[in-house]
């Protein structure tokens, strides 16, 4: 759905990206997750066709995105992180805006506000920025775009919002659709997505499925310090120690993608050749 090849990409002499590589496929929502400033805004705006590559390819399906072709537009929704909406009705926007995309649905955008409790009869310029960020969501979803790309989408929710942005995007996939959610904010997705990608300096430093995770990684707690001596990372935790380790056992834990990014940014090399060595068998 998604392919990106040898991209280059700099803001005047600040390189981004240096022969960047990486397949979206659909039926994911994946979860981009990285330091401020390292690439992932840019990657998603350069899907969008917002940016320009100097050098590599980027297909959407089937499209080249800096061409913003009309029949590209109504199948890709970049919900930015930064954003502008004019001071006007809400339902007035919504009407407006929904043309462009033919398989908009108003009934799920409705569905989708209800469940945010964000009164559709109000006006934009008068809403909070969480207000505002909710009716930026809510319209993504109802454009039932194929690729739908949303930049730090819980800034601004407070808690009774985040878990139900996590229902409503739930409820969103489907294997005809790719979902790249970036965010820094970990705990917030960590029920939601289904492949982690981390991107730092440019590169792709990890990318992998959640069930392929699970399948080569244990996350446990332990008191046990030789156990905490032998694993790929550890935590010191009021609980004891918080470990990961190789799943030699066939283990079943449920990963804990805060730390997970930590220790990838720390021991990356450990955790994918592990990795490489399990899929080689």
């Amino acid at each position: 759905m998604i392919s990106i090849a040898n991209l280059h990409f700099a803001y005047r002499r600040r390189p981004v990206f240096s022969g960047l590589d990486l397949e979206l496929r659909p039926g994911h929502i994946y979860g981009l997750l990285g330091r401020n400033g390292m690439g992932k805004s840019t990657l998603l705006r350069s899907i969008a066709g917002f940016l320009f590559p100097q050098q590599g390819s980027i297909d959407v399906l089937g499209h080249v995105p800096r061409r913003r072709q009309p029949a590209f537009l109504q199948r890709v929704f970049l919900l930015p992180e930064d954003f502008y909406l004019p001071p006007m009705a809400l339902e007035r926007w919504v009407t407006l805006y929904s043309v462009f995309y033919p398989r908009f649905d108003h009934g799920q955008f409705r569905r989708a506000a209800a469940g945010f409790e964000l009164h559709t009869d109000g006006r934009l310029d008068q809403m909070s920025y969480g207000q505002r960020k909710k009716a930026l969501i809510c319209f993504a979803l109802a454009t039932n775009a194929e690729v739908l790309l949303l930049d730090e989408p819980t800034n601004g929710l407070d808690i009774v919002s985040k878990g139900q942005f996590r229902k409503v995007m739930a409820g969103a996939v489907d294997e005809n659709k790719c979902i790249v959610i970036s965010t820094h904010q970990i705990k917030d997705l960590e029920n939601l997505i289904d492949r982690v990608t981390i991107i730092d300096e440019g590169k792709i430093l990890f990318d992998q499925t959640i069930d392929a995770i699970q399948e080569r990684l244990v996350f446990r707690l332990s008191y046990d310090p030789e156990e905490t001596a032998g694993a790929i990372y550890s935590e010191d935790s009021f609980r004891g120690s918080a470990l990961i380790l190789p799943n030699m056992e066939g283990e079943d834990s449920r990963p804990d993608l805060e730390m997970l990014y930590k220790a990838v940014m720390l021991r990356g090399e450990r955790i994918n050749g592990l990795f490489s060595k399990i899929s080689k068998r």
